[in-house]
């Protein structure tokens, strides 16, 4: 929503009320405890259709309780936000966050590229996972393989999708399976060699030798739903490798991993496959491009390339 800075049409209780074409709404300005009490309080006795507040002083713990209370409650609750940073922590709070955020015009240009970014979003958490018959798998001795520690908790059947081919994603699990000999770490996946394509949540590319703290990464499910996470550490090591070959539709794609029994595939029925009972027939989820393309800094360009 924008406001070129609105008019109150009236005040009734201490709230501001404003007319849109979408109906009524109640504008509260949050200074203190008790201005929360108000906010909830306008969207139960007051005919409004949603509650816009102002966090003046504090943002994120004012907003985490009003959010609380308002989706218990099946109301919708909107956000004043000033900049780019303040609608990105809006939309985040309690992982939903707001129903939707109402800005200054001054903020219109820099923002409207970020809303237009996360409005868009829920139509597009998916990716194309694929089935991919295994036709070669070769100890190919020691290398340096990235293990990317998260900032989230990662799920069963859950990981991330890396390949040594622009175009070829293997899905590589999540270390959340319990073992007799190590702990899980569900925070981590053990991607592969450092050399590594992974695949980021906007389709671009970044080698795994270049990640580091504070970078996002894209989490992927055995159903091809998507997610983004924080990383938190890499770990590189020097481990024995693995080189896994598969085909699909056609295509071929490599992964090169660390050989070890806690490093896993994902199969067609989202069980996991550890590298080390691979074998040649095996069925393993991966993501192909539709088209082959070459990638310029992650982005992919239209040109002549071979990667094998």
């Amino acid at each position: 929503m924008l406001l070129r800075g609105p008019k109150p049409l009236q005040r009734v209780d201490g709230l501001r009320g404003y007319s849109e074409k979408d109906g009524d709404f109640a504008w509260v300005e949050v200074r203190g405890s008790g201005d929360l009490d108000l906010a909830v309080e306008s969207s139960l006795k007051k005919d409004h259709k949603f509650v816009v507040v102002d966090c003046t002083n504090w943002k994120i713990i004012p907003l985490e309780n009003l959010i609380g209370e308002f989706r218990r409650r099946h109301r919708k609750i909107y956000a004043f936000m000033r900049s780019e940073s303040e609608i990105r922590l809006a939309f985040s709070i309690l992982e939903k966050g707001v129903d939707g955020v109402v800005i200054p015009y001054s903020s219109l240009e820099g923002s409207k590229a970020l809303i237009a970014k996360i409005t868009s979003a829920g139509s597009q958490r998916m990716v194309p996972l694929a089935r991919a018959r295994i036709s070669r798998i070769v100890d190919v001795g020691d290398g340096e393989r990235v293990c990317i520690d998260t900032a989230s908790q990662l799920e069963l059947g859950e990981g991330m999708l890396v390949g040594s081919m622009a175009t070829f994603f293997f899905l590589v699990h999540s270390e959340t399976i319990p073992t007799d000999y190590i702990p899980t770490r569900p925070f981590r996946v053990n991607a592969g060699a450092l050399h590594s394509y992974i695949l980021g949540d906007d389709g671009r590319t970044r080698y795994l030798s270049e990640l580091q703290a504070g970078d996002k990464v894209q989490l992927v499910d055995k159903s091809g739903a998507k997610r983004e996470a924080i990383v938190g550490r890499i770990k590189m090591e020097r481990r024995p490798l693995v080189m896994i070959k598969a085909e699909c539709d056609g295509k071929e794609g490599t992964a090169m991993l660390q050989n070890a029994e806690t490093i896993r595939l994902v199969r067609p029925d989202g069980t996991p496959l550890a590298v080390t009972e691979a074998k040649e027939g095996d069925e393993v989820l991966v993501h192909v491009a539709a088209q082959a393309k070459g990638r310029h800094f992650g982005g992919e360009v239209d040109e002549f390339i071979v990667e094998r």
